[in-house]
């Protein structure tokens, strides 16, 4: 699965990518996701965001238009996966 990172610091990509373990290709932007960012996103399968980035319905919208299946939340002690309702998956 291709990832875009949104608003990762560098020391977060050292763990992200041990995390990952190769498993998904991880593309890391440094601005925060919003809507003027979400196009940054275009090609990519998921997004990842951390507590700061905007997860509106408007920007949900956007990354739906760009067929993002999947939003994982990374945050302080709690790692969540919000799949989209047309993914299939509960």
């Amino acid at each position: 699965m291709k990832v875009a990172v949104f608003s990762a610091k560098t020391y977060d990509h050292e763990f992200l990518i041990a995390a990952n373990a190769s498993r998904h290709e991880l593309h890391f932007f440094e601005p925060h996701l919003s809507g003027e960012t979400a196009s940054l996103a275009s090609g990519l399968d998921a997004v990842c965001i951390f507590v700061n980035d905007q997860i509106s319905a408007a920007v949900i919208e956007k990354l739906s238009a760009l067929d993002i299946r999947l939003i994982a939340l990374v945050a302080r002690d709690i790692t969540m996966l919000i799949s989209s309702p047309r993914s299939g998956t509960d």
